[in-house]
């Protein structure tokens, strides 16, 4: 008996191709979506999200400087517009949302913008007649930011605290909106801080969250790459308020 012979194979059409990789596409999304809901939304959509509300308040300091001397309110008087005038006094935490209302026009009278997605605080409901106190904002203000400095440290998710192990709630930042008036040391070894677990740091032992700079980017940082990369060019501030100059050369940083 004759061996049958073999089928000859045949080639991929180009088509057939198109269609194999297609497929191939469609279950490489598919793979990396699942990774992307294992790991949590923080990781993905919200932290993205909160990366651009702070992009935002970065767009509306440098707006509102332009109409303001070259200064954001936290430098300019009362008497322009600014809030300067409230600093020359210690422990104005509570006041922290001030700087936020002063810009409202220049954050488009939205206050979602001042609220991160995976906080638990709630947006105002109006800039105008709901926003007077720090309960509906999650991002902390360094008062002596500017652009002339890049990698001044002019805000970021309010979940900043002391040491090295994160914090269990919210840092330096009071869930009951009393707000914080720091000094954050430029010298992290002696002065180390680090996020909380909580907002991005959910799940993540070692904390993660987001950073303004004074030049209007948003850097995504560890606590560990903070303390190293940016906590030791954060900004020194100068014009403390009698009597409250820290023993170390610090960055006065206001939490909500």
């Amino acid at each position: 008996m004759n061996p049958r012979p073999m089928r000859k194979l045949r080639a991929f059409t180009f088509v057939e191709l198109l269609v194999l990789l297609a497929i191939l596409a469609v279950l490489a999304a598919l793979v990396l979506q699942h990774f992307a809901v294992a790991r949590g939304p923080h990781m993905t959509v919200m932290r993205i999200s909160c990366g651009n509300n702070l992009k935002e308040i970065g767009t509306a300091h440098r707006l509102w400087a332009g109409d303001n001397g070259d200064l954001v309110p936290a430098q300019q008087t009362i008497s322009n517009g600014g809030w300067k005038d409230l600093l020359t006094n210690a422990d104005q935490g509570a006041i922290c949302w001030t700087n936020f209302a002063i810009m409202r026009n220049e954050l488009g009278l939205s206050p979602k913008v001042v609220v991160c997605p995976d906080d638990t605080r709630q947006a105002a409901a109006d800039f105008a007649t709901d926003f007077k106190d720090n309960t509906h904002l999650s991002y902390f203000v360094g008062v002596s930011a500017n652009d002339a400095y890049p990698q001044s440290l002019l805000g970021g998710d309010r979940n900043l605290g002391s040491g090295t192990k994160p914090d269990r709630d919210y840092g330096f930042s009071p869930e009951s909106g009393k707000g914080n008036d720091v000094a954050i040391s430029t010298n992290s070894v002696t002065g180390p801080v680090s996020w909380s677990l909580k907002i991005h740091s959910r799940g993540k032992v070692a904390g993660a969250g987001n950073i303004l700079l004074g030049d209007g980017s948003v850097q995504q940082v560890s606590s560990d790459a903070f303390r190293v990369n940016w906590q030791p060019f954060i900004g020194e501030t100068t014009n403390w308020p009698a009597g409250h100059v820290p023993a170390f050369p610090s960055a006065r940083v206001v939490f909500p």
